[in-house]
């Protein structure tokens, strides 16, 4: 697993670093995300963001894989290199109400697959993740040449269907809801976030980033908008 995070959001700046409860968003990513039975986390950070993320990559037990700011395929190659990982789930520290059980689901789905890449679609904005080969992210960082294709990580893979084999269904109907949105990329985002974790605090922590619970929480905030 994954978990790139930055400092310099032009939204909303240290987003990573804002607070859920007593604790900084990334670090209830990595608390999450820690449920996934991977053998190896990391968090895959920009070199000139080391000192911020270092003393949270260490508590939550991820390992830190600092690389380029801006391309940040070549970081997730590092954390590939590194690792020595076949498969990778991505995934981005400004989702912390990923769901932790479509995670998983989609990563048996492509394991089970040979998929290059997979990736549920129709799922709240910001709960999901991508797993991907390691020797698709490696092709794809000798071969992407267009900007967006370094930052953004996945675009060169799924841009050219006839070089990976590409899983992209329909998450299942429990965990659907395209129009609801738990990233955190504003001001608005953040006090959003700020309610739904308030509620979702009280359930044991296991079960905070399970996909019915967080879409059944939202629901009861925010019915109707």
């Amino acid at each position: 697993m994954v978990l790139q995070a930055r400092l310099d959001s032009s939204r909303l700046g240290r987003k990573a670093l804002l607070l859920l409860g007593d604790r900084p968003i990334v670090f209830r990513v990595m608390e999450a995300l820690a449920f996934l039975p991977c053998e190896k986390k990391i968090l895959a950070c920009p070199e000139d963001s080391v000192s911020a993320f270092a003393p949270l990559a260490e508590e939550a037990g991820f390992i830190l894989v600092p690389g380029p700011k801006e391309d940040v395929l070549a970081r997730y190659c590092l954390a590939i290199r590194k690792s020595g990982a076949d498969r990778v789930i991505r995934a981005t520290a400004d989702n912390p109400f990923v769901f932790v059980d479509a995670a998983g689901a989609i990563e048996s789905e492509a394991t089970e697959l040979g998929a290059d890449y997979a990736g549920y679609s129709g799922l709240p904005y910001g709960a999901g993740v991508e797993s991907v080969a390691s020797e698709a992210l490696l092709r794809a960082e000798r071969e992407a040449e267009v900007p967006d294709e370094r930052e953004h990580v996945c675009p060169y893979l799924y841009r050219h269907p006839e070089l990976f084999r590409l899983h992209r269904p329909l998450a299942p109907r429990r965990w659907q809801g395209p129009d609801c949105r738990i990233t955190v990329d504003t001001s608005e985002d953040y006090g959003r976030a700020m309610s739904l974790y308030e509620r979702l605090s009280s359930l044991p922590l296991e079960k905070r980033n399970l996909g019915e619970n967080v879409l059944s929480v939202y629901t009861s905030l925010w019915k109707g908008e």
